[in-house]
């Protein structure tokens, strides 16, 4: 460029995943709305420019949410409108078995069938096994002084509780955890345009749902799986089995990835943050502030994608029909224009709950308000087992001079290992 802006490369630069926030700084700097030089799709990094996007279901299509931007389209754009072509062309997507990227009516109906299960009363009645496990899971590894974070912690607990709320058999849990724990990461920079295919894990644990669901229908019981099976769309129509199964596949995918990634990133802040930690374990009503600034911060889903179905404008720029965009969420949460001093940690940030940590508009996460109770409720615990947490230096180095390597995924943003020590709350002293 004239200027002399180097451009960033999210998709291939191993180097930015470390520090992607100062990349999608000078981004931004240059313009909130922006043709990428090395690829062929606009950046959005404006909180603004983010959220009309993602509000605007009439001239962006969701359908390359899963198949991501990177990975050539199916069919030649034709036009200032290419809705039909879409649609002609939609089971061509990676992830088209999703509602991830549905749009429209298909996409509200299966929204409607999701939401059932995500009811405050489900939600409330699921909190008690979030305690008794958090509980049990924090205790074991504050009894050996410490853990690897995420493989110890982090992941089995989120697995456990999606797998609670939707009645999978206790008796499978273990194994499940350890299948989505060793599948592929979605959005690896050294395979961009694979996306983030569900099939290789549907491939490992889809006769497992299938059974469960095919089971429920025969013999209905008093549990989620039961709901989930026999559900029907707004218009009393009955899904497919193999339907079910991807809908079930996704949300413990979805659900678990990316909660894990949300306490390793927080967690990690906390072991560098000494003075925070003793302000939340002495007032634990704050830990909800807490996690939703750590969602501004240092939220585990770092992009979404979106394909210009209409011809339209964004900011200063014309975006023809056609155009892959991809709309950066930590980008849009770490905007000057919106937030002050945005890369600064607030407590008492105000309006923190608008950030974009979980989308906007009709494919906000739908599974925001679980996330939101499991974290909390692991950390209230956490504080309740701890007196203090440490980052190891042995295994990170020492402070200010710390190693982490974080997953090398476009679309996640979260550590492959977090090693930290932890002291009994019990008279502040490390156990016996």
């Amino acid at each position: 460029m004239a200027n002399g802006f180097k451009e960033p490369d999210f998709f291939t630069d191993h180097s930015v995943l470390l520090d992607p926030y100062e990349a999608l700084d000078a981004v931004r700097s240059e313009a909130s709305v922006r043709q990428m030089e090395r690829h062929d799709f606009v950046m959005i990094t404006g909180f603004a420019e983010a959220t009309q996007v993602l509000l605007d279901g009439e001239h962006f299509s969701a359908v390359i949410s899963a198949a991501g931007p990177t990975a050539p389209l199916p069919f030649e754009p034709d036009g200032d409108d290419i809705t039909r072509q879409i649609a002609a062309h939609h089971h061509q997507f990676v992830g088209h078995e999703t509602f991830l990227s549905m749009d429209g009516a298909a996409h509200s109906a299966w929204r409607q069938l999701v939401n059932r299960l995500f009811t405050p009363s489900r939600l409330k009645a699921n909190e008690a096994y979030m305690l008794s496990l958090a509980d049990r899971m924090i205790g074991e590894v504050v009894a050996n002084g410490g853990c690897e974070l995420m493989h110890e912690l982090a992941t089995p607990y989120v697995t456990y509780v999606i797998a609670d709320l939707l009645g999978v058999p206790e008796e499978a849990r273990q194994e499940i955890t350890e299948i989505l724990a060793n599948a592929p990461l979605p959005g690896a920079v050294d395979d961009a345009d694979a996306g983030a295919s569900l099939q290789p894990i549907a491939e490992k644990v889809g006769g497992m749902f299938a059974g469960w669901i095919i089971d429920r229908r025969a013999n209905p019981r008093e549990d989620v799986m039961t709901e989930l099976a026999t559900a029907k769309f707004p218009d009393g129509s009955e899904p497919s089995v193999e339907q079910l199964v991807m809908l079930a596949i996704f949300l413990f995918a979805a659900g678990q990835d990316t909660s894990a990634k949300l306490i390793g990133n927080s967690m990690r802040f906390l072991g560098e943050n000494l003075e925070l930690q003793d302000q939340l374990r002495a007032d634990r009503s704050k830990i909800p502030a807490f996690l939703e600034e750590m969602l501004r911060l240092e939220g585990s889903s770092k992009v979404t994608h979106r394909l210009t179905s209409k011809s339209t404008r964004v900011g200063d720029m014309e975006i023809p029909a056609g155009k892959r965009v991809v709309i950066s969420l930590a980008g849009g949460s770490r905007d000057p224009g919106r937030w002050e001093d945005p890369n600064t940690f607030r407590l008492d940030r105000p309006k923190i709950r608008e950030h974009l940590a979980f989308g906007r508009g009709a494919h906000t996460c739908i599974g925001n308000p679980l996330a939101r109770a499991e974290v909390r409720v692991l950390f209230d615990r956490f504080f309740e087992h701890t007196a203090d947490l440490k980052i190891s230096e042995k295994e990170h180095g020492p402070a200010g001079d710390r190693r982490f390597d974080y997953e090398p995924s476009y679309i996640v943003r979260g550590l492959t290992r977090l090693y930290v020590e932890l002291i009994s709350a019990r008279e502040g002293v490390e156990p016996a």
